[in-house]
Order: structure tokens, then sequence, then C-alpha cells
């Protein structure tokens, strides 16, 4: 029985340090090829093919499993095109892009808690909205509104269903919507925040979206909590936090000079 234990525990090692070495590797592979031969597509690939065990399961499954996946998708997929948008010129971007990527999936993407899915939800929000205003700023609205669209669905889909909500598809649909509308609105005045020659950057949807993300979560937390009860001093702290930061936002830093357009 010792042994069996033993063989178990070192079989479990084993695993969770391959499972540690393959995301590292994803990560830089991922960042790293995007880089040297400046197109994603390569990155995007490898971003697909981890995502293999969508599909390993019977086909019917495939959608349930293609929702429950997407704020990783989104999440990967904007790390790559960030990547992209930074150039071929090695940046301190790329190495805190591989670094955060790395982070994402060793440490913040297995967890399950419902404070941890809320995190997932708004870092997906905040870096999938980034992504999606820089390349549409050199394309169509059209790509932020779809993106803004999928993006606000997987972000309140992912904690809703995590929390047993059963009419998560329902309100995802409409947080989706309500995002596809803010991002349309938004096109016109596109604005992006970079920290100096480093290449990071980040859209001021992205920041508004994300503080909005976070608070309409934790009041749907608080309704589902108290039998759709609300108490706003339970829900004061994220509520005025996310208005202050749009307030400073909108009133102190949309300076004509950020605007990408």
């Amino acid at each position: 029985m010792a042994d069996y234990i033993f063989i178990r525990k070192s079989r479990n090692i084993v695993s969770s340090f391959l499972h540690v070495i393959l995301n590292l590797l994803l990560a830089v592979a991922s960042i790293g090829a995007t880089l040297i031969t400046g197109n994603c597509i390569i990155g995007l690939v490898l971003v697909v093919i981890s995502k293999w065990r969508i599909f390993a399961v019977n086909h019917r499954y495939w959608l349930l499993n293609i929702r429950s996946s997407l704020v990783d998708f989104i999440v990967g997929v904007s790390f790559v095109l960030l990547a992209y948008a930074a150039g071929t010129t090695l940046l301190p971007v790329h190495i805190a892009l591989m670094i955060a990527y790395a982070v994402w999936l060793i440490f913040i993407k297995p967890r399950s808690s419902l404070n941890s899915n809320i995190l997932q939800s708004v870092i997906a929000v905040l870096l999938g909205t980034t992504a999606a205003s820089i390349f549409a700023a050199i394309t169509d609205s059209a790509i932020l509104v779809i993106a803004g669209f999928l993006i606000g669905y997987a972000a309140s889909n992912h904690v809703l269903v995590q929390n047993g909500d059963h009419d998560a598809a329902f309100i995802s649909l409409v947080c989706g919507l309500v995002f596809a509308e803010v991002s349309w609105l938004s096109y016109s005045w596109l604005i992006i925040y970079t920290i100096g020659s480093t290449g990071i950057c980040l859209s001021q949807l992205s920041l508004v979206l994300s503080v909005l993300t976070y608070a309409y979560l934790q009041i749907h937390v608080e309704l589902d909590k108290h039998g759709n009860k609300l108490k706003f001093a339970n829900v004061a702290l994220p509520v005025l936090f996310s208005l202050l930061v749009i307030i400073v936002l909108i009133i102190g830093f949309s300076q004509p000079r950020f605007n990408i357009h």
C-alpha cells in the first residue's frame, strides 16, 4: 500500500512538472515565433493546438467545451496579437507578454474559485479589448464590435456558469450585446495608453470595460447570494471604485494626443 501511494505521488509530481514545462514552452514559443517571423499565424496555431482537449470528446460536447474555454482562448489569442502588434524588434513588452502568458497558464487559469473566475474574466476583457482596439484602428469597426460581443459574452458566461446560474446563456448574450454597443460607440475615439518605449500598451476602452465587468460580476454574485435582493453596502466598494476609475480616465486621460485615429 505504501509503495502504491509513493508511486501515485511520484506520478503526480512528474505530471505537474510536465504541465509546467509544456505551458512555459507554449508561452515562449507562441510569443517568440510571432516576434521572430513577424507573423502571428504560428503563434495563433499553437494557441489553437493547445486547446485540443475541446475536441477530444464526443462531438455533442464540442460547443459546450468551446464556450467554457472561450476566456482562455481569448487570453491566448490576445497575447499573440499584442506581440505581433509590438513588431519584430525585441522590446520589454515581448518579455512581459511571455512571462504574463506563462503566469496565466500555470497559476491563474487552473484556479476554479469564484474570485479566480472573476479575475480570469476581467483579464480576458482587459487583454482582449486592448488587442481588438489596436487592430480595429487599422481595419474596421466591425472587428471591434464582433470582438466586443464575444469578449462580453465569454467573460459573463465564464463566471455565471461556474456559479450555477440557470439564466447564464441569456444574461451573457445581453452582456455581449452591451459590450458590442459600447465598443461601437467608442470606435471613433479609441485611445491607447503606452508606457514609455517599452511597447506595453492598454486601451481606454479595455480599462473601462474591465472595471465595469468587475462591478457587474460582483453585483450579480451578491444578487445570487441573497436571493436577488441587493444591499448597496455589499457592492459599494466595487461600484464606487469602477465609477472613480472611469471618471478619472475620461476627464484626466482623454487628451487627443493619445487618440490612435
